[in-house]
């Protein structure tokens, strides 16, 4: 595997895809930088790619492969709500 500067550019892209579309899924409001969520969407895409290819369901199709997509969604999904439980504050309420 070769990395070239494309690559790279395309992963990013990629991530803030799958970042925003498993944003969309978690309900609520995040308040979280774009460069988070882009860091979110290229881990989610690279462990989804990996967890797709060894349950099967990853295909080399030409176009989009879907299974693989949903899957990845679904990581960055369960990933900003993770992120995004971890970074709200409790507020205490004063009597």
């Amino acid at each position: 595997m070769e990395l070239t500067v494309w690559g790279i550019i395309t992963a990013l892209i990629v991530g803030l895809i799958v970042g925003a579309l498993g944003r969309l899924l978690v309900p609520g409001r995040q308040n979280m930088p774009m460069w988070l969520h882009m860091l979110i969407g290229v881990g989610a895409a690279l462990l989804g790619t990996v967890l797709a290819r060894a349950m099967g369901i990853a295909t080399e199709t030409a176009g989009i492969d879907w299974g693989e997509l949903l899957v990845q969604v679904v990581l960055a999904a369960i990933a900003v709500a993770l992120v995004a439980g971890v970074g709200r504050r409790r507020s205490v309420t004063h009597r």
